[in-house]
């Protein structure tokens, strides 16, 4: 039975030589050339269009960063021109015109406040000023009710405002409650801003004080020449309509994004 079983070991056939290939540091089938040269054309085409991407933002963040303004509209229907700035950025414009109303509204005193009566009618009483305490025992005075609202541009740092506010009210003579005397700023020169840091500027400020007496209406003058430092804050642009009369009023004083944090003597004879 043995011999009828026929066991047979098939003969393993050899490939042609031509057919060998080298399979050092191979892996996998073979790539066309053409298939290749189109991955490579399709990779440097995806890196091209990626940095004209990045170029085409970088030009897009320079074209708003730059003086390219735009027309806003308010919702009073007034219409204005708007730039985007950084947070901490103000205009050299911006910065002068918020130091020059900081101190006519701090230096011109006459007496006299506006209000409107309960017809909504605006009328000139007379100004009872705001009585403000003084230190080391010494008697109140008062400033008038325009200079306390305009004080507000000043920081509230290391006691800055109320240390302000008492010498002014040293300098407010009582008869201008009277209406016997009026005193009125005649600014005469504000610098160019100068950039100390990155949201804080120094800029120098030249005036008159004149003092107008119900007997002297020639007035008398002293020169009021000063060196203020601003810094860059956040106010609210859009108070609640629940916001006090009050903090409207500072509110709007200091809409400019601004606070004034030193005032010193110009020093005329220093080069800057």
């Amino acid at each position: 039975m043995l011999n009828l079983i026929n066991l047979k070991i098939p003969k393993s056939k050899s490939k042609p030589k031509d057919q060998k290939k080298n399979t050092v540091l191979s892996s996998g089938s073979s790539i066309p050339t053409r298939i290749a040269i189109i991955a490579v054309v399709a990779f440097l085409m995806g890196s091209i269009s990626l940095c004209l991407q990045f170029l085409n933002y970088g030009a897009i963040r320079k074209l708003v960063r730059n003086e390219v303004p735009s027309l806003v509209q308010l919702s009073s229907g007034e219409t204005i021109y708007a730039k985007a700035v950084e947070p901490t950025e103000r205009s050299d414009e911006t910065i002068k015109q918020f130091v020059s109303d900081s101190f006519v509204g701090l230096f011109n005193w006459d007496g006299l406040v506006q209000k409107n009566n309960e017809q909504g009618k605006l009328i000139v009483e007379t100004d009872p000023g705001v009585e403000i305490k003084g230190v080391d025992n010494n008697p109140s005075r008062k400033i008038t009710s325009r200079a306390y609202e305009a004080a507000f541009a000043l920081s509230d740092r290391l006691g800055f405002r109320a240390a302000f506010l008492r010498r002014l009210s040293l300098l407010t003579d009582p008869e201008v409650f009277s209406g016997n005397m009026r005193v009125a700023l005649i600014p005469h020169y504000i610098s160019p801003p100068r950039k100390i840091r990155d949201g804080k500027w120094e800029i120098d400020f030249q005036s008159t004080l004149v003092t107008f007496r119900k007997l002297d209406n020639a007035g008398n003058g002293i020169a009021l020449n000063k060196t203020v430092t601003v810094e860059a804050v956040t106010t609210p642009q859009k108070p609640p309509e629940d916001t006090t009369e009050l903090a409207l009023k500072i509110y709007k004083i200091r809409k400019s994004g601004l606070e004034i944090t030193q005032i010193v003597d110009l020093n005329l004879g220093k080069s800057r």
